[in-house]
C-alpha cells in the first residue's frame, strides 16, 4: 500500500516536471528560466528522497542532499550572479516561434513515452512509468539548445538536460553509484564555471551573448 501510494507520488512529481520543461521551451525570460530550473531542482530532491524511503536505500539521501545544494542553492546562485554581471535578465531569442516549439515539444514526449514503453516493462522498480517522462525532459531540454541564440539559455538547457537524466537514474534503477554521482556533480559544477568564463568573453568581445558571432568569428 505505502509502495503504491510513493509510486503516485513520484508519477505526480514525473508529471510536474514535464510541465516544467514545457515551461522553459516557451520561456522568453532567462530570469524565469532559472526560477524553472531551481524548481526543477526541487522536484528532483522530491523525488529522490521518496524513493529513499520507499526503497530503504540511505545513499539516495544522500544524492538527494546532493542535488539539493547545487542544484537548489548553488548553480541558481551563480547562474543569477551572471546575468547581474552581463546585465541580461529579460529577453531570450528563440530561432522558431513559440507555437511551433510547443508542437515539436509534444511530438518529442510522443516519441520518448513510445521510445521508453520497452524499457519500462522490463523494470522492476516502483517508478518504471516515469521513464517516458524523463526521456521527454531530456528531448525537451537539448531542444532548448539548439533553439535559443544566446548562450545563456543554451546553459540552462545541459543543465535542465541533465536534470532529465538523474530523474531517469532515481526513479528507474534506485540512483547510480556514489561515487559516480559526486563525479557528476563536480564535472557539472565545473562545467558552469567554465560557461561562465565563456559567457563573460563572448560578452567582451563582441558585446552580445548571441553565439552566431562565432561564425562569423571563425569565417575571419
Amino acid at each position: 500500500m505505502m509502495s503504491e501510494l510513493v509510486g503516485q507520488l513520484i508519477n505526480l512529481l514525473a508529471a510536474i516536471l514535464l510541465m516544467l520543461s514545457f515551461a522553459m521551451i516557451s520561456q522568453r525570460r532567462i530570469l524565469s528560466l532559472i526560477h524553472l530550473f531551481t524548481a526543477q531542482g526541487a522536484i528532483l530532491v522530491a523525488a529522490t528522497l521518496l524513493v529513499g524511503y520507499a526503497t530503504h536505500q540511505p545513499h539516495l539521501y544522500v544524492s538527494a542532499g546532493i542535488t539539493l545544494v547545487l542544484k537548489v542553492i548553488l548553480i541558481p546562485l551563480l547562474l543569477h550572479r551572471v546575468i547581474n554581471r552581463l546585465d541580461v535578465r529579460w529577453d531570450v531569442e528563440t530561432l522558431i516561434n513559440i507555437p511551433m516549439t510547443m508542437i515539436i515539444g509534444i511530438a518529442l514526449v510522443i516519441f520518448a513515452f513510445n521510445l521508453a514503453l520497452p524499457i519500462s516493462k522490463l523494470s522492476v522498480s516502483i517508478a518504471r512509468g516515469t521513464l517516458g517522462i524523463a526521456l521527454a525532459c531530456v528531448l525537451l531540454s537539448f531542444m532548448m539548445m539548439i533553439t535559443r541564440s544566446k548562450a545563456v539559455p543554451q546553459v540552462i538547457g545541459f543543465l535542465s538536460m541533465e536534470n532529465g537524466l538523474f530523474f531517469a537514474a532515481t526513479s528507474a534503477t534506485y540512483g547510480m553509484p556514489m561515487v559516480v554521482e559526486l563525479g557528476i556533480a563536480l564535472d557539472v559544477l565545473v562545467g558552469i564555471l567554465i560557461l561562465g568564463v565563456f559567457m563573460f568573453h563572448i560578452r567582451e568581445e563582441f558585446d552580445s551573448l548571441d553565439i552566431s558571432h562565432l561564425e562569423k568569428l571563425r569565417e575571419d
